[in-house]
């Protein structure tokens, strides 16, 4: 199988998962499907995330078979329909809630109020059995889908939360229909009816189940927002006439025009016009950006002011802002190792409860007090019912949702479910020097002639080297040579030595441009320049040396100024305890001197890319939890070694695939959020997790009757209902505070 084909992605929409436990029995489903490489189930929005060549159709049949419908989702889900889908969802919920609630609490008053005859009595003998067959049909409406559920589930060999619910109601049902048909044999006390607690269970399981639905509803409100970025149609220009087309119909190459007020329909270079745009829902960046003629602009984003010509470069999936949304779909769909403990726990849940719940009815009816059968009864069903996994499913996969959601909105790209739980426990953090720490758009600042060359041979000569490299110092020369209108030469044997320099031969001259290593390597002499390079590197400046037939010809320095934020990223990264080490290939005075203005006191310098690796393993060896900051390109190696793994790229730049996480704008800012985002995502789960537990913990026993024999108390199946159901409803509401998170607060 080839790489393409291994990491070739199916979506699936699954539905009627209701539990943690319909989790392990779809991924085991589609597990086991010819050609899958990987599964990854959401229980949290409740879709599936398939790796390989598997065919869609057999992937469905195997959901079918294992118990649930599937969809294959493809492109981008309207958010309007989506959230109508939802809605709509809703309000089947709350009427099917309403019907088994308003039956309920007439069947409870009526009790109270002694409105109802004696179960065995004349007119009992006749009404009861009718209160029996609307008891059923309205278990049959608000709770069908719970019991096909339970049947499916009890087919494959199964157990889930549609178990538990169906045993507790439908078990409520039966043994009322057997006091009443047996009444005469009964005890006086037994003879109690549990029709209401059935349908007022029911009643509390859908009410929450609703208010879950729309609370779930919000974790993707981010998710939905990114989607909604895109415009539905597009105005290209085709043989001179401006028309409006779909966006699907638009094709590479294609002009386009785009007005004031409009948002960007796909990627693309600026061919004519200029403006501002706001990019702030893709970058989180609220200053509009100028945009002219050859810059790039991204689908998604919001023209401001002018009207511009462009050319389109990429559409569909492949622009930046579908990469984005699917980036973001597959951080909030992986597990963090924190998910996979709490999912082996849900896997054990259901069949241990059951089997809790048979111990139970055993005890009681063996050792209770009279009616021991009635008391048996009640505490099995409500043993069952409390006992839902819900709220243990979902306490992981709820808060990833939310935080990658939130980061995302800020212009921060989770890519790794597992990064979001490390990056708060880094302890050593290690800059990039080059657009990380400074500005990465480096420029000319001095020139210097030596012997019988001018500064602008000078310029010409280091111009013609670089024309054929692509370091960023390059680029600052070129851009320098391009201002002077100074004509480049023809460059012969062109070698570049990574961390050196360059060689090349130019109009049959021998031309070295690099640092005092490669003229040491080239054995040219240049002792009288050190004391000028030291001068140019404490002003923070990277000076090079261009040699000229073994002979120095002059020196050029270029200068990266460091971001104007830089310093206060490093302050708060040094206030959340982090050890902070910038590491460069530059020289040691300068590198010291950026370093200087930053607030970094720990620098590595004269590192070659190859050797930022090491560093990140020896840091590690050392007991360190690192993190890397990068540009995501020359990084790469070292961003894949590091712990975390941070790249700082840009709106159109978001497919660094050495990354766990891409901030989509150059500001150092992002990483303390990050790792603030982390550490409240990380005690969000724990709330949950401990939450849940705790529910479980104290609910069971109480269900199971631990307090009677101290205080004669015993736990109501329908308030067991209420609270299962309002469990998971906490836990998500829970999950939601973390859209507000404010970052520089404390959790």
């Amino acid at each position: 199988m080839s790489t393409e084909e291994s990491n070739a992605e199916i979506r699936l929409s699954i539905l009627g998962m209701r539990c943690a436990g319909c989790v392990s029995a779809i991924e085991g489903a589609l597990a086991i499907v010819e050609g899958v490489t990987s599964v990854s189930v959401n229980f949290a929005d409740h879709s599936a995330i398939i790796k390989g060549r598997a065919d869609p159709d057999s992937l469905k049949q195997a959901a079918k078979e294992a118990g649930f419908d599937a969809a294959v989702m493809e492109g981008f889900e309207d958010p309007a329909e989506q959230e109508e889908q939802e809605l709509q969802r809703y309000r089947k919920l709350m009427k099917k809630a309403a019907v088994a609630g308003a039956f309920g609490a007439f069947l409870m008053f009526s009790e109270h109020f002694d409105w109802l005859p004696e179960i065995g009595s004349a007119t009992g003998q006749w009404l009861w059995p009718e209160i029996a067959l609307i008891t059923l049909s309205i278990l049959i409406y608000s709770g069908w889908h719970f019991y096909s559920g339970a049947v499916k589930s009890l087919s494959l060999g199964q157990a889930n939360m549609d178990t538990l619910i169906a045993l507790g109601t439908g078990s409520a049902w039966l043994y009322s229909c057997i006091v009443i048909d047996y009444s005469d044999t009964l005890p006086a006390l037994a003879k109690h009816a549990y029709f209401e607690a059935a349908v007022v269970i029911l009643a509390f399981i859908n009410l929450g189940t609703g208010l879950e639905t729309m609370a779930r509803g919000k974790t993707s409100s981010a998710i939905r927002k990114l989607i909604g970025l895109q415009p539905r149609t597009a105005r290209v220009v085709r043989n001179g006439v401006e028309m409006d087309i779909p966006i699907e119909e638009v094709g590479l190459g294609e002009t386009l025009r785009v007005r004031p007020g409009e948002k960007i329909p796909v990627d693309g270079v600026l061919l004519e016009g200029h403006s501002t745009i706001d990019e702030s829902m893709l970058t989180g960046e609220s200053m509009p950006v100028e945009k002219s003629i050859g810059l790039e602009v991204v689908a998604g984003t919001m023209n401001q002011t002018g009207s511009f010509l462009f050319q389109a470069t990429r559409i569909g999936r492949d622009t930046a802002l579908a990469q984005i949304i699917k980036s973001v779909r597959q951080a909030q769909s992986s597990k963090p190792e924190i998910a996979r403990l709490a999912d082996k726990i849900s896997s054990v849940f259901v069949p241990a409860v059951v089997a809790i719940s048979f111990l139970t009815f055993l005890v009681w009816y063996i050792l209770g007090p009279e009616p021991s059968l009635g008391y048996a009864f009640v505490t099995s069903m409500t043993v069952l019912v409390i006992a839902c996994p819900c709220a243990l499913g979902l306490a992981t996969p709820i808060s990833v949702m939310v935080a990658v959601g939130r980061a995302a909105q800020s212009g921060i790209l989770i890519r790794k479910g597992d990064a979001l739980q490390t990056a708060g426990k880094l302890t050593c953090l290690i800059l990039d020097k080059t657009g990380t720490v400074t500005d990465g758009k480096p420029t000319v600042s001095t020139i210097e002639a030596s012997g019988v060359y001018t500064q602008e041979q000078v310029l010409q000569l280091a111009a013609s080297i670089e024309s054929g490299s692509e370091h960023p110092l390059a680029a600052a020369i070129l851009k320098a040579a391009n201002n002077k209108q100074i004509k480049l030469n023809k460059v012969k044997q062109f070698e570049a030595v990574a961390g050196f320099g360059i060689t090349a031969q130019i109009n049959e001259q021998l031309v070295a441009f690099g640092n005092g290593a490669l003229m040491d390597a080239k054995g040219i002499t240049f002792a009288k320049y050190n004391d000028r390079l030291k001068e140019l590197s404490a002003l923070g400046q990277t000076p090079m040396l261009l040699a000229v037939d073994g002979n120095i010809a002059g020196i050029i320095a270029v200068s990266d100024p460091i971001k104007k934020d830089s310093a206060q990223a490093v302050q708060r990264l040094k206030n959340q305890g982090l050890r902070i080490i910038m590491v460069t290939g530059d020289n040691q005075i300068t590198a010291h001197a950026i370093a200087k203005q930053a607030g970094i006191t720990e620098v590595r310098a004269q590192v070659l890319p190859q050797v930022k690796t090491a560093i990140v393993k020896e840091l590690q060896d050392q007991g360190e939890i690192v993190g890397m900051v990068g540009d995501g390109i020359n990084d790469a190696p070292a961003l894949a070694q590091a712990n975390v793994g941070l790249a700082i790229g840009t709106g159109t730049d978001v497919a660094i695939e050495s990354a766990d996480v891409v901030i989509l704008q150059g500001s150092l800012l992002k990483v303390p959020e990050v790792i603030e985002l982390s550490k409240a995502t990380v005690i969000n789960i724990k709330q949950n997790l401990m939450g849940a537990f705790f529910y479980n913990i104290i609910s069971i026993p109480v269900a199971a009757g631990l307090l009677y024999p101290l205080f004669g108390v015993l736990l109501n199946p329908m308030i067991a209902g209420a609270a299962m159901a309002m469990s998971s409803v906490t836990v998500v509401t829970n999950a939601n505070r973390l859209r507000w998170k404010k970052f520089g607060e404390s959790e």
